[in-house]
């Protein structure tokens, strides 16, 4: 594949603090750099024998390949973020003030944390994690760190080549000037693009159609306020036998026997079962209890979540 060039998105000749050399430059010789570096790596990919191509030269031209198409991505989203007067569209603001605290937190941490990217190198971004619905900031170090699955939709270039023509080692001045220069009807867009991006599919227990679960966060929540909870391991015998460990707080039932013990619970406070991850043997047990009038949910993940979530667990008696 041959990546072809993007227009620059702001106009250099406008913007306050930030002179048109320093970002003619930065497009030029930088992203131009960029995605010159990711052709001719595209090519040398293209031309490969992979079945005779040495294991260390697929691995270094894939490293470069993630490097450069990384500087490009991040070198494109930089430019179009320029180009407004800093000051924060209602939508955003309200999102920022949501996830952050307010907007002029959120404000503190993104400089805070390009002010100390300063005289080093990387990227500041501001992204949207579609499977959490929230705004995070991160780094974007060597082009490569970033959070997967999430979106981009500010980025802030802190390699000294984006500011050192102009400010020399004040980089903070730069990032003053940034944040002044952000276009943020443009970055709203992109928020509201990003919205419609939906999270990872979740696991869906069609065959028990609407049986209710729990989260492992939510029970360990519950046991460690005190409240009423009757916690039942309802694991075969054979995976008991082979971990023989309990989560704190649960106690363990046969599921084959279900109608035997179910008459030694309460029917006023709520029952939770869990199996070992959540799936068959859980949802089974949860489902005769509530036909037999139980106010019973299944544990999401089942013992293997509670461990994952760092759950307490003990030797079995």
């Amino acid at each position: 594949m041959r990546y072809r060039l993007k227009q620059i998105h702001c106009r250099p000749w406008l913007l306050l603090g930030l002179s048109q050399k320093l970002l003619e430059s930065h497009y030029e010789n930088n992203y131009g750099g960029a995605l010159r570096r990711l052709n001719a790596i595209s090519e040398q990919l293209a031309s490969l024998d992979y079945a005779s191509t040495p294991a260390h030269v697929v691995n270094g031209l894939k490293r470069e390949e993630l490097v450069a198409l990384n500087s490009t991505l991040l070198h494109e989203l930089y430019f179009a973020s320029l180009g407004g007067d800093g000051k924060t569209k209602p939508a955003l603001a309200e999102a920022l003030a949501r996830d952050f605290g307010s907007v002029d937190r959120w404000r503190g941490e993104f400089m805070a944390m390009a002010n100390a990217l300063g005289g080093g190198s990387g990227w500041v971004v501001l992204a949207y994690v579609p499977r959490d619905g929230r705004l995070f900031n991160q780094f974007a170090a060597e082009h490569t760190q970033a959070v997967a699955g999430g979106i981009p939709i500010l980025a802030l270039d802190m390699y000294e080549h984006a500011y050192h023509i102009e400010f020399g080692a004040n980089a903070k001045a730069y990032v003053d000037a940034f944040m002044r220069n952000v276009d943020w009807q443009a970055v709203q867009d992109r928020y509201e693009d990003a919205l419609k991006v939906a999270p990872p599919r979740p696991l869906v227990q069609q065959e028990f159609g609407d049986l209710p679960g729990i989260d492992v966060e939510d029970v360990r929540a519950m046991l460690d306020a005190g409240k009423p909870l009757q916690l039942i391991d309802v694991r075969a015998t054979h995976s008991v036998s082979r971990v023989q460990e309990i989560a704190v707080g649960a106690t363990w039932r046969d599921p084959e026997r279900v109608q035997e013990w179910m008459g030694e619970l309460s029917k006023t406070d709520p029952v939770v079962v869990y199996c070992v991850y959540g799936f068959h043997v859980g949802c089974r047990a949860a489902i005769a209890l509530r036909e037999a009038g139980f106010d019973a949910r299944y544990m999401k993940g089942g013992h293997s979540g509670w461990k994952a979530a760092g759950g307490p667990v003990k030797m079995q008696a």
